[in-house]
């Protein structure tokens, strides 16, 4: 039985081939079925490469894509009122988060050195939360949350965002560097 048009089996699959009534098993990086009349071409027997190309292709840009969420919690010195609206509005943004900011209903778009970037206001806490997921990466957000120590008084913002896992500690510097401007407009 062929396999593929070459004769041979695609040498990025590892693992075992085997036809046992209508299934066919392959193990690419992670155990996956593929039923017979799905990926064997009926009249030649033959396995379609283009489907197993397209499945390898998808499982590999998943894996290369995988964001790792981080968390992140800074003590800022000011009401949640006042934080909260350097958080949720255009003018408030521009002063320290993006070069500028122009809102459309829910949507946002950043502005950096020439560049943009949209993210659609997804969850929305008055002076307590507010999530952006941005438009080019729809499972990806990037979100501020505000919380109130009752009996201290003080005010932490947690930032939560999303970051490939070698990128990490460059992301994390990032958002000191804008956490610490946030603060000297805020001035705490």
């Amino acid at each position: 039985m062929n396999i593929c048009a070459s004769g041979t089996f695609p040498r990025f699959y590892r693992g075992s081939f085997r036809k046992r009534g209508a299934n066919i098993a392959l193990i690419l990086f992670a155990p996956i079925f593929l039923i017979k009349n799905a990926i064997l071409i009926p009249e030649t027997n033959q396995l379609d490469c283009r489907v197993l190309r397209e499945i390898k292709n998808r499982e590999t840009d998943k894996l290369m894509n995988k964001k790792t969420k981080i968390q992140i919690e800074y003590l800022i010195n000011c009401s949640p009122k006042v934080l909260f609206n350097r958080l949720s509005t255009p003018s408030g943004l521009a002063e320290w988060f993006a070069e500028d900011v122009s809102v459309s209903g829910k949507e946002f778009v950043f502005h950096w050195d020439g560049s943009e970037q949209s993210a659609e206001i997804t969850l929305y806490k008055e002076n307590k939360l507010i999530r952006f997921n941005w438009k080019e990466e729809h499972e990806v957000y990037f979100e501020f949350r505000i919380t109130q120590h009752e009996l201290t008084g003080e005010v932490s913002l947690i930032v939560v965002d999303f970051t490939n896992e070698e990128e990490k500690n460059e992301t994390i510097d990032l958002w000191n560097t804008q956490i610490a401007d946030l603060k000297h407009v805020v001035g705490s």
